[in-house]
């Protein structure tokens, strides 16, 4: 019976809690193709750029005060977090004056994050404040951000660096089905493929 019970208890958090439902929007645009998991987590809202097609997957984290542009077709998986500022420096260097600290404190870092159209972006991976990724780039799981990454870049580790060239693995894939390649070679040249 506690099988079953489990089993009917899992579906209905499910049903009402873990639901992926296409359709939101962002700057008072209509973005009917994306996706974000209801256990995400969105601070600064009216500060996060979206275009269509996006998918934000369970558990994420986007700070979005410094600002943060997601282009389309991104792929954002579960437990990953966006940061636009870093204050823990400021924090231990001023202590209990950090909250009432007149003008810019030592310490504090902060800077908008940019993805560009069909950027993929790992499990358990970190953008930090400042970061921007080129289109096409693959961030493997785990990865630790901060910088300009190129286009079709293929990004890994902590810190993050340039391990190869997504294209590569693209390559492979058009090669298997040619039908696609009008598809893939307008979103990687920044036209629309409809």
């Amino acid at each position: 019976m506690r099988a079953l019970l489990n089993r009917w208890r899992r579906r209905l958090v499910q049903a009402l809690l873990h639901r992926m439902v296409f359709g939101e929007a962002s700057q008072g645009q209509a973005l009917p193709h994306t996706r974000i998991a209801a256990s995400s987590c969105i601070e600064h809202e009216a500060r996060l750029q979206l275009a269509d097609h996006v998918y934000i997957g369970p558990f994420c984290f986007i700070e979005a005060s410094g600002g943060v542009t997601i282009g389309e077709g991104v792929q954002i998986t579960h437990h990953v977090s966006i940061v636009t500022h870093s204050s823990h420096r400021a924090q231990r260097l001023l202590g209990r004056a950090y909250i009432g600290w007149p003008g810019e404190r030592p310490g504090w870092i902060a800077g908008p994050v940019q993805i560009g159209p069909y950027c993929f972006i790992g499990p358990h991976s970190l953008l930090e404040a400042g970061t921007t990724l080129g289109r096409g780039c693959i961030v493997r799981a785990g990865s630790v951000l901060r910088g300009a990454y190129p286009e079709f870049a293929l990004i890994a580790g902590n810190p993050a660096v340039v391990v190869g060239d997504s294209r590569e693995g693209d390559r492979r894939w058009l090669e298997t089905h040619p039908e696609l390649r009008r598809h893939y070679d307008a979103w990687a040249a920044g036209r629309d493929a409809r």
